[in-house]
């Protein structure tokens, strides 16, 4: 009998073990936050962490620790879909996400799905908060539902004709990302035999990371792929491979091994597919892989030809993703074959960029600093780019009276 009853002991401390996960919570109101502690302590768990739902809390308390579980209340949000959009690049991907709000709307349920995030309608009861967590915490074990990772989204910066600024832009993107929007972001490298990647993300004492493609056959993971990664800063870090053994062709295939190994670890995976690091396979990346593809070109023909080329290859066989155009003056003005209204009148639509001549960029790049924070003309277009790219919602640019009259 004693036997019996010390096993049911067992059994019963094992159950109450399981249910043992690190949890945050971030409300807005006091009536929620007082719900979830009630809640998880009738249950015998121990309450999450509450903390004010704002970016900076978000930022600081999930960065520093293991989350399992995280508590989000948007009962006050407006539009919840928008608000998670906006957010969501602070929360790491391995943590399971269940979003509190008053929405009732199933658009709502489904726009958070696909993002990754649980959604549960607001007002609740303890037990049915309670039977909902432990329904999340129960996909984490089994990694099955949206209790699976979620992974980067994959920024792929082309260059359509060689010495456009492809690696100056996908530079200055994925620290812009990591500097203002607080994303953590993975630069891959595509150049692999020479590039100067290292000045324009400041790095001191660089140098490629030998490929050792032999271990491919091995068990590789996300320790192994990490360990080939350069640090730039807490939120940034740069992939770069060389090999005097391999051709491009197998290190770009291992290089894309790793980064898959990354996707987990990061926001934002951005790649520098500068002209001369292009290769067939890239084509077949952009149409699986890529979610947006930042078009690098200049006004030169062969540059808007190729502009028209990829879009039109994009939009055969990956025509979800989204495309910026950026148009990048590399060459004062009076030097530009085509005008702005003359490649949109070729290509069939709007350039979302233009980047302005500046004389004075190779300095402030030498000297240390970055564009997008800089005086200099070229600023407020970085800016403007990486607000595109986090999809916030710019403002029409205004027409010269020059444009409206060719429009005419």
């Amino acid at each position: 009998m004693l036997d019996i009853l010390e096993s049911l002991n067992k059994v019963e401390k094992k159950a109450k073990e399981t249910l043992t996960f690190n949890c945050v919570a971030f409300t807005q109101s006091e009536k929620c936050r007082v719900l979830i502690e009630e809640a998880f302590r009738f249950d015998g768990l121990v309450p999450p962490v509450s903390l004010p739902n704002t970016d900076a809390d978000i930022q600081a308390h999930v960065r520093q620790s293991e989350i399992e579980i995280v508590l989000v209340e948007l009962n006050d949000s407006k539009n919840v879909t928008k608000d998670m959009q906006r957010i969501s690049h602070l929360l790491p991907n391995h943590a399971s996400v269940i979003v509190v709000g008053q929405e009732d709307a199933i658009s709502t349920i489904r726009n958070l799905k696909a993002m990754g995030f649980y959604y549960l309608f607001w007002p609740v009861t303890k037990q049915e908060l309670l039977d909902f967590v432990k329904n999340v915490f129960d996909n984490r074990v089994r990694s099955s539902g949206l209790g699976k990772k979620r992974y980067a989204k994959n920024i792929a910066v082309w260059g359509c004709s060689g010495g456009v600024g492809t690696t100056l832009l996908c530079s200055e993107i994925g620290y812009g990302l990591a500097k203002q929007y607080h994303a953590k972001c993975l630069i891959v490298d595509h150049d692999y035999y020479a590039g100067n990647i290292d000045i324009l993300l400041k790095l001191d004492n660089f140098e490629k990371k030998p490929a050792t493609i032999a271990s491919v056959d091995h068990d590789l993971d996300g320790i192994y792929a990490t360990s080939l990664t350069r640090k730039v800063n807490d939120m940034l870090s740069v992939l770069s491979l060389t090999s005097e053994t391999h051709d491009a062709h197998e290190l770009k295939e291992y290089i894309r091994t790793l980064e898959a190994l990354l996707y987990e670890h990061n926001n934002f995976v951005i790649s520098d597919l500068s002209k001369g690091g292009q290769n067939n396979a890239d084509y077949q990346y952009l149409t699986d892989k890529v979610d947006t593809t930042v078009l690098v070109f200049n006004s030169s023909v062969s540059g808007v030809r190729q502009l028209k080329k990829m879009l039109q290859h994009i939009a055969s066989h990956n025509p979800s993703s989204r495309q910026i155009i950026v148009l990048n003056h590399i060459r004062p003005a009076k030097a530009s074959l085509l005008t702005a209204v003359e490649i949109e009148k070729f290509i069939g639509r709007s350039i979302d960029i233009e980047i302005p001549y500046e004389q004075d960029i190779l300095k402030h790049v030498l000297d240390g600093g970055y564009l997008y924070q800089s005086k200099l003309s070229v600023a407020a277009s970085i800016e403007k780019l990486i607000s595109m790219i986090m999809g916030e919602s710019i403002a029409p640019k205004k027409k010269t009276f020059t444009q409206w009259l060719l429009r005419k």
